[in-house]
């Protein structure tokens, strides 16, 4: 049976690459590969500064011991084009390449390789080395896979969209919601300044003024959390905005169940994000920026609306029209769930890294 160590975080972390791994895990993968774990990165340990310290001097020694014992034919890293992880994940590709062994970087987004160290020609040369050194390179997004054809001709790149796990069809929303309840928005992420967090408060805002009343859901926790709550009450919005946390299973779930659209107006240097296959999945339709992957899951107007990042008014634009047109949401809503079924399983996902890894070994 050929052996594959997938490198990443710990499975428990709250994170997309750890969703990722533990969807490799549980997928059919696992029968016909003998996969194995080594954690790197600090997400999903409790530890402090002097143990992160003796963690970073050993890890890369640990990896070698393990790489020695198991013997995997296929070292499979997941990182991101974001300084910090380069550098740390660098180390492993060295070891691995050192070792003999076959090499998936896979990068979960980030920053184009020609922006990573743009003012710096040394180390971009150097990225542009070190690329080349993996066997192959996984890619989340067509916008990704130009920039690295373009910065590095000659690179073996597959793209390979993030997945969900669906359960069966829970029927929601297949008849388009009442006009006369309140239009029920949903931000599920991270509460922080680059997902456009604060562009929704600013658009929620002026949609009030012009005597919308418009209900919001913020589900997640975030350095941001406490400016973004001043800023709902200086805007008087406190009776239209509620902060759920972060949510998980039947909680989440019921997040969805609730919602009519999905707010997402980000300008991060988004991969593919998990929470817009789940909107879509759950037939709620994405009002989103275009960033990333976005593009590649999503058609505008078909299912969702795409608006451009650090512009309430746009977004507040957007919303209203929705508000006005409910049969559309429900349209786009059927649209979103049929596009997930057919291109964002798991199952689908399993098949590309089969062929993958097959390819890589024969």
């Amino acid at each position: 049976m050929i052996t594959i160590m997938l490198l990443g975080p710990s499975p428990i972390a709250v994170s997309g690459v750890s969703t990722h791994l533990n969807q490799l895990f549980q997928s059919p993968l696992a029968d016909e590969f003998k996969l194995l774990h080594f954690q790197v990165g600090s997400e999903g340990r409790k530890e402090s500064a002097a143990t992160k310290l003796v963690r970073l001097f050993f890890s890369p020694i640990q990896f070698l011991g393990q790489l020695i014992q198991e013997k995997p034919q296929i070292i499979h890293l997941n990182t991101s084009l974001e300084s910090k992880s380069y550098w740390r994940d660098i180390v492993y590709l060295i070891i691995a390449r050192i070792a003999v062994k076959k090499v998936v970087y896979q990068v979960h987004g980030g920053a184009l390789p020609q922006d990573l160290f743009k003012s710096n020609k040394l180390l971009t040369k150097f990225l542009r080395l070190s690329l080349h050194t993996a066997d192959a390179i996984v890619l989340l997004s067509q916008e990704e896979l130009a920039a690295y054809r373009d910065f590095a001709p000659g690179l073996q790149l597959e793209v390979i969209p993030n997945a969900i796990e669906l359960c069966a069809d829970p029927q929601w929303k297949k008849t388009p919601p009442t006009q006369n309840k309140s239009l029920k928005l949903v931000y599920v992420g991270r509460l922080a300044i680059s997902k456009g967090i604060f562009e929704i408060i600013e658009a929620l805002g002026i949609v009030r003024n012009r005597g919308k009343n418009i209900q919001l859901v913020l589900a997640g926790t975030g350095p941001e959390e406490g400016r973004l709550r001043a800023r709902v009450n200086d805007l008087d919005l406190n009776d239209n905005v509620r902060f759920a946390g972060a949510v998980f299973g039947v909680d989440k779930d019921q997040i969805w169940e609730d919602a009519d659209l999905f707010v997402f107006p980000t300008y991060h240097w988004e991969g593919l994000p998990y929470a817009l296959l789940e909107s879509m999945a759950a037939r709620t339709p994405p009002v989103v920026s275009p960033v990333g992957a976005i593009p590649d899951v999503m058609e505008d107007g078909i299912h969702g609306v795409f608006v451009p990042s650090r512009n309430p008014e746009a977004l507040a634009e957007a919303i209203e029209r929705l508000d006005n047109d409910r049969a559309l949401i429900c349209r786009m809503g059927e649209a979103c769930r049929q596009r997930v079924e057919n291109y964002y399983t798991v199952a689908r996902l399993a098949d590309d890294f089969r062929k993958l890894y097959h390819n890589l070994i024969n």
